[in-house]
């Protein structure tokens, strides 16, 4: 989108209860890797091994939001957001992995930090939107075999349990899970993400048992908290073949089969896309118990979509099962690139918004992530950031784009406030509208946060 084509943009346009936040995760900005108690993380254990993440960085320490949580609140606050998603560390609540009816420990310390974080929201004024599970499963449960054994229910669902009843009476916007196919695929297929597994023998099992938790865990918050409103986020990305070629076209399908179906479709009672995916059908046969398919559905009030860009895909013999492989951005002649190497194309939030839309169980969709990272050049003043400011522009006008067609879009989360630990690539891509200096903790408002604030203001104008 050029300047030209931008139109005028307030937040009157996306009506009065529209929800505006930040989003983030507890590995990726607490620090206090020990504190109180906590245990190890598998992310904790995941970048303290050798050759992991770029540089060798850790988040041991990252935002220190553990300590700083109140000065970053304000600072939101600040910016005239109304909403601030993090996710509760479950390490710090049951270090044991367990809660008591399994044998483990509930964290006092624990339980309290997120309650002194649920206050501050609320003193604030701002509406905590809590994640329950943003990647970092205890390392004493990954020692039993994470995702892929079906323990997990029963681990999750104790913890998801403590949580609800510990904040129910303060929370009422609760999130299952973050990203289920990242984390799958990245961390027990591909092996760049925590713990690290590699193969379908791991992918599939960890795929049946986050499914099954994905729903469980939405029936406990139901239980425990009458009147919560309660969602689960996606990644999610419009899939396009390279060419009509027929073998590209059927490739496409396969890719959007896992990248935008895998999870949703079974939440809504469809099973897993197993018409596109035949090896989907192992699941099933191979690792479903007696029951299982009848758990996996789930009547969410909400949905969260998290979109950064699209995929083009082709027709690859040497990708086994899904035989596709991505159609990189410069292969396509793409220059407006992000620093993870992801293309920029804002009408991509408008198509995946519109394709989520068709699914009948769906009520209302939340877009729970959405963000950029760009490399500063040597010398660049990183607070400076008038590409972020555009790319925030120009995909609110493809959110407002959906909103206008009757598209039921409740929000908005930037990712993110704070630059931050982004997994295997480390401290090197800033997605923060608020720069970080690690060395020093010194906050400092960049040009897309002062956008924000302006932008928010209850008197503005519009931009």
């Amino acid at each position: 989108m050029s300047p030209s084509d931008r139109q005028f943009l307030t937040t009157h346009d996306f009506g009065p209860n529209f929800t505006w936040g930040t989003a983030t995760a507890a590995h990726q900005i607490e620090g206090a890797i020990d504190a109180d108690g906590k245990s190890q993380s598998v992310w904790d254990t995941f970048s303290h091994r050798r050759g992991t993440i770029r540089d060798a960085h850790t988040a041991d320490v990252a935002c220190d939001f553990y300590h700083r949580y109140e000065t970053d609140l304000a600072l939101l606050k600040s910016l005239n957001f109304t909403a601030f998603r993090f996710s509760l560390a479950w390490t710090r609540i049951l270090p044991d992995g367990v809660g008591p009816s399994q044998g483990g420990r509930i964290s006092e310390a624990g339980l309290a930090f997120y309650d002194r974080v649920i206050d501050a929201c609320l003193a604030q004024g701002l509406d905590p939107w809590v994640t329950l599970y943003h990647w970092d499963l205890p390392q004493v449960l990954e020692n039993k075999g994470g995702w892929t054994n079906p323990a997990i229910v029963q681990w999750f669902s104790e913890f998801a349990d403590v949580c609800t009843r510990a904040f129910g009476h303060k929370v009422k916007r609760w999130l299952i899970l973050n990203e289920p196919l990242t984390y799958t695929a990245a961390g027990y297929f591909a092996g760049v993400h925590a713990p690290g597994r590699r193969g379908v023998a791991d992918f599939l099992p960890a795929v049946h048992h986050t499914t099954l938790c994905q729903a469980e865990g939405g029936r406990i918050v139901r239980q425990n908290v009458p009147d919560a409103i309660i969602g689960t986020t996606f990644f999610c990305a419009p899939v396009e073949p390279k060419s009509h070629n027929p073998w590209h076209v059927k490739a496409a399908a396969r890719v959007d089969a896992l990248a935008n179906r895998l999870f949703v479709e079974p939440a809504l009672g469809m099973g897993y896309p197993v018409d596109t995916v035949p090896i989907l059908g192992q699941i099933e046969k191979r690792y479903a118990r007696p029951g299982d398919m009848e758990k996996l559905a789930f009547d969410f009030d909400f949905i969260g979509l998290q979109n950064y860009f699209r995929l083009v895909v082709r027709h690859s013999p040497w990708t086994p099962f899904v035989w596709a492989s991505e159609v990189k951005p410069e292969r396509r002649g793409v220059t407006d690139v992000t620093a993870m190497g992801w293309e920029v194309y804002p009408e991509g939030m408008y198509q995946i918004i519109r394709q989520f839309a068709q699914y009948k169980g769906v009520r209302e969709i939340v877009i729970t992530e959405n963000g950029v990272a760009y490399p500063n050049k040597p010398g660049e003043d990183p607070i400076r950031d008038e590409k972020r400011v555009r790319f925030y522009q120009d995909y609110l006008q493809q959110v407002l784009r959906a909103k206008r067609e009757g598209i039921n879009v409740g929000g908005y989360f930037v990712w993110t406030l704070l630059d931050n630990f982004e997994w295997a690539e480390g401290y090197h891509p800033r997605f923060g509208i608020v720069h970080v200096d690690f060395e020093t903790q010194i906050r400092t408002v960049k040009q897309s946060g002062e956008w924000f604030r302006n932008f928010l203001d209850r008197d503005s104008k519009g931009f």
